[in-house]
Protein backbone atom coordinates (compact mmCIF):
# COMPACT_ATOMS: atom_id res chain seq x y z
CA UNK A 1 0.00 0.00 0.00
CA UNK A 2 1.25 3.64 -0.73
CA UNK A 3 2.23 5.88 1.77
CA UNK A 4 0.78 9.11 -0.43
CA UNK A 5 -2.91 7.01 -0.73
CA UNK A 6 -3.18 6.64 3.38
CA UNK A 7 -3.20 9.79 5.71
CA UNK A 8 -0.58 9.19 7.79
CA UNK A 9 -0.40 11.33 11.42
CA UNK A 10 2.80 11.06 14.14
CA UNK A 11 1.17 12.16 17.47
CA UNK A 12 2.89 12.94 20.08
CA UNK A 13 -0.38 11.95 22.36
CA UNK A 14 -0.53 8.41 20.58
CA UNK A 15 0.47 6.22 23.10
CA UNK A 16 0.24 2.99 20.06
CA UNK A 17 -1.04 2.81 16.43
CA UNK A 18 -4.59 3.24 15.62
CA UNK A 19 -6.05 2.44 11.81
CA UNK A 20 -9.23 4.53 10.71
CA UNK A 21 -11.16 3.92 7.79
CA UNK A 22 -13.65 6.48 6.90
CA UNK A 23 -16.69 6.28 4.93
CA UNK A 24 -15.41 7.96 0.95
CA UNK A 25 -12.24 8.86 2.71
CA UNK A 26 -8.60 7.75 2.72
CA UNK A 27 -7.51 5.57 5.54
CA UNK A 28 -6.21 7.19 8.38
CA UNK A 29 -2.87 5.95 10.52
CA UNK A 30 -2.07 7.78 13.76
CA UNK A 31 1.25 6.80 15.00
CA UNK A 32 3.44 7.64 17.79
CA UNK A 33 6.00 10.47 17.32
CA UNK A 34 9.69 8.52 17.19
CA UNK A 35 7.42 5.55 14.24
CA UNK A 36 9.64 4.77 11.49
CA UNK A 37 8.84 5.01 7.52
CA UNK A 38 9.75 1.51 7.61
CA UNK A 39 7.32 0.51 10.36
CA UNK A 40 4.41 2.28 8.78
CA UNK A 41 5.24 0.63 5.19
CA UNK A 42 4.82 -2.52 7.09
CA UNK A 43 1.96 -2.20 9.27
CA UNK A 44 0.06 -0.46 5.99
CA UNK A 45 1.04 -3.42 4.21
CA UNK A 46 -0.11 -6.11 6.94
CA UNK A 47 -3.08 -3.90 7.10
CA UNK A 48 -3.66 -3.62 3.41
CA UNK A 49 -6.46 -6.74 3.42
CA UNK A 50 -8.43 -5.16 6.21
CA UNK A 51 -8.63 -1.57 4.61
CA UNK A 52 -9.72 -2.83 1.20
CA UNK A 53 -12.16 -5.11 3.43
CA UNK A 54 -13.17 -1.84 4.75
CA UNK A 55 -13.15 0.23 1.48
CA UNK A 56 -15.20 -2.63 -0.08
CA UNK A 57 -18.32 -2.38 2.34
CA UNK A 58 -18.51 1.25 2.09
CA UNK A 59 -21.04 0.86 -0.84
CA UNK A 60 -24.02 3.70 -1.23
CA UNK A 61 -26.96 2.28 -0.18
CA UNK A 62 -28.93 5.73 1.33
CA UNK A 63 -29.64 7.17 -1.88
CA UNK A 64 -28.08 10.52 -0.08
CA UNK A 65 -26.11 11.87 -2.84
CA UNK A 66 -29.90 12.32 -4.45
CA UNK A 67 -31.03 14.33 -1.22
CA UNK A 68 -31.77 18.13 -2.29
CA UNK A 69 -31.76 19.50 1.59
CA UNK A 70 -29.44 21.90 3.01
CA UNK A 71 -27.65 21.66 6.33
CA UNK A 72 -30.16 24.19 8.08
CA UNK A 73 -33.18 22.80 6.54
CA UNK A 74 -31.88 19.45 7.70
CA UNK A 75 -31.01 21.32 11.65
CA UNK A 76 -34.68 22.91 11.42
CA UNK A 77 -36.39 19.64 10.62
CA UNK A 78 -34.28 17.54 12.96
CA UNK A 79 -35.11 19.93 15.85
CA UNK A 80 -39.06 19.97 15.22
CA UNK A 81 -39.29 15.90 14.82
CA UNK A 82 -36.85 15.43 17.93
CA UNK A 83 -39.01 17.78 20.05
CA UNK A 84 -41.99 16.59 18.91
CA UNK A 85 -41.42 13.23 19.66
CA UNK A 86 -39.26 13.82 23.30
CA UNK A 87 -42.30 16.49 24.56
CA UNK A 88 -44.54 13.21 23.70
CA UNK A 89 -42.35 10.39 25.46
CA UNK A 90 -41.09 12.21 28.23
CA UNK A 91 -44.34 12.27 30.49
CA UNK A 92 -45.00 8.47 29.53
CA UNK A 93 -41.16 8.23 31.21
CA UNK A 94 -41.29 10.14 33.51
CA UNK A 95 -38.67 12.73 32.99
CA UNK A 96 -38.54 16.08 32.03
CA UNK A 97 -36.09 17.91 29.62
CA UNK A 98 -34.63 21.22 29.70
CA UNK A 99 -33.77 22.02 26.09
CA UNK A 100 -32.97 20.06 22.72
CA UNK A 101 -29.70 21.24 21.04
CA UNK A 102 -28.97 19.94 17.56
CA UNK A 103 -25.26 19.77 16.08
CA UNK A 104 -23.22 18.45 13.88
CA UNK A 105 -21.41 15.23 16.17
CA UNK A 106 -19.16 13.54 14.11
CA UNK A 107 -19.26 10.34 16.12
CA UNK A 108 -22.45 10.31 18.05
CA UNK A 109 -25.87 10.30 17.32
CA UNK A 110 -27.01 11.84 20.97
CA UNK A 111 -26.51 12.59 24.38
CA UNK A 112 -27.77 14.18 27.24
CA UNK A 113 -26.67 16.20 30.04
CA UNK A 114 -27.16 15.99 33.57
CA UNK A 115 -29.08 19.55 32.96
CA UNK A 116 -31.48 17.99 30.98
CA UNK A 117 -30.15 19.12 27.79
CA UNK A 118 -30.45 16.49 24.65
CA UNK A 119 -28.45 16.60 22.08
CA UNK A 120 -29.07 15.09 18.50
CA UNK A 121 -26.95 14.76 15.60
CA UNK A 122 -28.74 16.79 12.50
CA UNK A 123 -28.65 13.77 10.08
CA UNK A 124 -31.05 12.13 11.77
CA UNK A 125 -33.43 13.16 9.74
CA UNK A 126 -32.02 11.60 6.98
CA UNK A 127 -32.90 8.26 8.68
CA UNK A 128 -35.86 6.95 8.75
CA UNK A 129 -37.76 8.02 11.36
CA UNK A 130 -38.47 5.16 13.52
CA UNK A 131 -34.51 5.69 14.23
CA UNK A 132 -34.50 9.15 14.90
CA UNK A 133 -37.49 8.24 17.58
CA UNK A 134 -35.35 5.04 19.05
CA UNK A 135 -32.49 7.50 19.64
CA UNK A 136 -34.58 10.71 21.02
CA UNK A 137 -36.27 8.29 23.57
CA UNK A 138 -32.67 6.52 24.51
CA UNK A 139 -31.09 9.86 25.30
CA UNK A 140 -34.78 10.24 27.50
CA UNK A 141 -33.97 7.31 29.58
CA UNK A 142 -30.35 8.31 30.57
CA UNK A 143 -32.35 11.04 32.51
CA UNK A 144 -33.96 8.17 34.35
CA UNK A 145 -30.53 5.93 34.39
CA UNK A 146 -27.99 7.85 33.38
CA UNK A 147 -25.62 4.89 32.22
CA UNK A 148 -25.83 1.63 29.69
CA UNK A 149 -26.53 -0.98 32.23
CA UNK A 150 -29.29 -3.45 31.98
CA UNK A 151 -31.21 -1.01 34.49
CA UNK A 152 -31.12 1.40 31.45
CA UNK A 153 -31.28 -1.11 28.75
CA UNK A 154 -34.73 -2.50 30.24
CA UNK A 155 -36.47 1.07 30.31
CA UNK A 156 -35.10 1.29 26.41
CA UNK A 157 -37.01 -2.61 25.98
CA UNK A 158 -39.99 -0.84 27.86
CA UNK A 159 -40.31 2.07 25.87
CA UNK A 160 -39.62 0.91 22.55
CA UNK A 161 -39.36 -3.37 22.13
CA UNK A 162 -37.99 -2.94 18.39
CA UNK A 163 -34.71 -0.93 19.68
CA UNK A 164 -32.43 -3.17 18.16
CA UNK A 165 -33.84 -3.01 15.08
CA UNK A 166 -32.81 0.57 14.92
CA UNK A 167 -29.84 0.07 16.56
CA UNK A 168 -28.52 -2.20 14.02
CA UNK A 169 -30.13 0.00 11.43
CA UNK A 170 -27.57 2.85 12.79
CA UNK A 171 -24.48 -0.02 12.65
CA UNK A 172 -24.72 -0.82 9.33
CA UNK A 173 -25.92 2.67 7.51
CA UNK A 174 -24.63 5.33 10.38
CA UNK A 175 -20.83 5.44 8.70
CA UNK A 176 -22.85 6.45 5.25
CA UNK A 177 -25.12 9.33 7.37
CA UNK A 178 -21.95 10.83 9.53
CA UNK A 179 -20.21 10.96 6.18
CA UNK A 180 -23.07 13.02 4.72
CA UNK A 181 -22.03 16.62 3.79
CA UNK A 182 -25.01 18.58 1.53
CA UNK A 183 -24.10 21.04 -0.94
CA UNK A 184 -25.65 23.62 0.54
CA UNK A 185 -27.40 26.78 -1.33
Amino acid sequence: MRLDTVDVRWSPRARRWRLEVPWGKAPRLTVPVGTSQAEVRRLLAEKKPWIDEQQGRQVPQLGLEDRAISESEARIAAREIASAIAEDEAGRIGVTFQRIRIGGQRTIWGSCSARGTLSFNWRLVLAPLEVLDYVVVHELCHLRVPNHSRRFWALVEQQRPRWRDQRDWLRVHGPELLAFAPNDR
